[in-house]
């Protein structure tokens, strides 16, 4: 894809992003207009800046809606979106394996035993509002390091057993959530931890972006600066070395990273699967394999696919609110077999 056309496939994606918060805002159980929805934010956006606001053009119930409910709720899908399709790019080529994701690798469902630790037993207290995101975090980095010392066998990476290892890593997890969820002297425990095991964005606060947004931002800045060295790792470490790319000490330093980006999310909206498996392979059949490429268009994609997925979650089964992690999974779930019966065989990347 040349330049040109990839500047307007980004410009095309970032209008689609723009309608699609828009379009998402109004829907729901309330209608409210579009021009209302705007005037709104067109009102928070100069008070925030110190500037005379209108009012008076809607009711007290629209703007809570919008304004308090709504918009949170609809940037923090596209946030969490756009960050889990960057780490399922970034899985794929550290690993040279198109199955990576962080749901399959249990990288989610380690933040998840991290999470949950804080809400039963007070974990990482000393941390104050920031426990959360550095249980989940921790949680994380321990999954990638066991499922990625199951997958070494002499000193090189196996794909078959990256995803056997990433799904028994997952699984015990899992149980350990679930044994800390029912052994905890919190009745609402379980309720809070189900929105972790399931993935949900309902009950978003502006507070809740603040750090997701930095965070995402930093490693998103981070990864594209290594795009050339992720285009190296899908050729394998020793082509990559003879191109002057350390495989090793750059593998372990996306491993952080992915790591650190996929406990912040998850400490936000809990496990939300398939996303990191789903959107790079769109995305790869969209612009190539060039990272340079992949990357952005990526995270403008997945960010469209979280908004819509949310928008299907609280809308398409009324008066019940589905949590966005059932929808990805009815998804991914059909797409993983696709993706087998089209490899053949449990494959790696190939450049």
């Amino acid at each position: 894809m040349s330049s040109r056309r990839l500047v307007l496939l980004l410009i095309f994606l970032c209008l689609l992003l723009l309608a699609s918060i828009n379009l998402a805002v109004t829907l729901g159980p309330v209608e409210i207009s579009g021009a209302t929805t705007w005037r709104i934010a067109y009102s928070e956006a100069l008070r925030l800046l110190g500037l005379d606001s209108p009012t008076g053009e809607w009711t007290p119930a629209q703007y809570n809606i919008i304004w308090r409910i709504r918009f949170p709720r609809v940037l923090l899908a596209a946030l969490v979106g756009s960050a889990l399709a960057v780490v399922g790019v970034t899985m794929q080529a550290m690993v040279r394996n198109p199955l990576a994701d962080p749901y399959l690798l249990g990288v989610s469902s380690g933040a998840s035993v991290g999470a949950v630790s804080v809400l039963a037993h007070g974990a990482f207290a000393f941390a104050g509002d920031h426990a959360m995101s550095l249980g989940a975090f921790l949680g994380a980095a321990l999954a990638s390091a066991l499922v990625y010392q199951v997958a070494r066998i002499h000193g090189h990476l196996s794909a078959a057993r990256l995803i056997l290892g990433g799904v028994a890593v997952g699984y015990f997890l899992s149980g350990l959530t679930s044994l800390m969820t029912l052994t905890a002297d919190q009745r609402e425990l379980a309720r809070s931890a189900l929105s972790w095991i399931l993935g949900s964005v309902a009950g978003a606060q502006w507070s809740h972006l603040g750090l997701p947004f930095l965070a995402f931002a930093l490693c998103a800045l981070g990864l594209f600066s290594q795009s050339r060295a992720l285009d190296a790792l899908l050729l394998g470490d020793e082509t990559a070395s003879t191109l002057g790319v350390d495989a090793a000490r750059i593998r372990r330093a996306l491993f952080l990273i992915t790591s650190f980006l996929t406990g912040i999310m998850v400490a936000v909206s809990g496990a939300i699967g398939f996303i990191g498996l789903m959107v790079p392979h769109a995305t790869r059949m969209l612009v190539g394999s060039g990272h340079r490429r992949v990357l952005p268009v990526g995270a403008l994609t997945g960010a469209i696919f979280l908004v819509w997925v949310d928008v299907i979650a609280r809308t398409a089964f009324q008066p019940i609110e589905v949590p966005v992690g059932v929808i990805t999974a009815l998804l991914g779930g059909p797409f993983f077999v696709w993706l087998l019966c089209r490899h053949g065989r449990t494959p790696g990347m190939r450049s």
